[in-house]
């Protein structure tokens, strides 16, 4: 099974209207979607009339569907309204993403703030995420997807290892997946532009969280070097990542059927770019 190639797109306007429109032109065979502003803690109800018809539009164009939850989530934080708030908005986009029926809703994987230690922090994720983890029990439930950053600050997870502590403290939900993005864990330190860099960070991954929990990919390059911390994404083929590590990343048994989205710059000409040379060294 291939690696159904997309991304990241616009939906003010509306998810079919802007959305879809906006993925078609880009000749994409997955869609990332925001439900709510990525910055902010409103949760919009949606409009169920579009939440049906981009459903079954994507199910018709074999269209593989994500959601991105918004930034401002950390279950890690020390401040009472923040961790409150994150539990509000992710509950939002899970439900959200059920209507509009896509496969997973990425979360970045947050930080530990304050001062805090990590096992302090951890334990609280385990108390805020398990239980919305537990309310994901219809078949057509999204995974919840855990995206780890370049390793910036008190960041819980940024190399594979960190994977870890944070599956173990979530008991290893069987909703509980991993959406993988290439700049953030090149960023982190693990070099994708070594020889065998891709196939060797897959492999740790999947000795961390075990088989089948990569579920979606963020195919990024990088502005910066392995291991410098520091989020920063280029086109994909014109950083410090280049185009060899995606066509490994793509040949390894763990990637079998793993959708890749691109977040990458250059408006929708950059977009299409990005899309047409991932699909060529699939």
């Amino acid at each position: 099974m291939h690696n159904p190639v997309g991304g990241h797109v616009p939906v003010a306007g509306g998810l079919v209207r802007t959305g879809l429109a906006y993925a078609r032109e880009l000749e994409a065979e997955a869609v990332q979607v925001f439900v709510a502003n990525p910055r902010g803690w409103a949760t919009p109800a949606g409009d169920p009339a579009q939440d049906e018809l981009f459903r079954a539009e994507c199910a018709a164009d074999g269209l593989s569907a994500w959601v991105h939850a918004p930034y401002l989530i950390n279950f890690g934080s020390h401040t009472e309204a923040t961790v409150e708030r994150s539990v509000v908005s992710l509950r939002h986009s899970l439900r959200r993403a059920r209507r509009i029926g896509a496969s997973g809703v990425v979360v970045h994987t947050g930080s530990a703030t304050g001062g805090r230690e990590r096992p302090v922090a951890l334990a609280q994720v385990r108390e805020q995420l398990l239980p919305l983890l537990d309310e994901l029990t219809h078949d057509d439930d999204p995974f919840l997807l855990l995206e780890s950053t370049a390793g910036q600050g008190s960041s819980l997870c940024f190399r594979a290892e960190d994977f870890g502590p944070y599956f173990a403290a979530l008991d290893a939900h069987p909703k509980l997946g991993v959406c993988l993005d290439t700049c953030h864990i090149h960023a982190a330190g693990h070099d994708l532009a070594a020889p065998g860099g891709a196939a060797r960070t897959l492999d740790e991954l999947v000795a961390t969280v075990g088989e089948g929990r990569l579920k979606l990919v963020h195919a990024n390059d990088s502005k910066d070097v392995a291991g410098a911390h520091k989020d920063r994404h280029a086109n994909v083929g014109a950083g410090t990542i280049g185009e060899e590590p995606f066509r490994a990343l793509m040949a390894h048994p763990a990637m079998t059927g793993v959708p890749l989205v691109i977040e990458t710059p250059g408006g929708k000409e950059g977009h299409t770019a990005d899309i047409a040379r991932l699909k060529k060294l699939r």
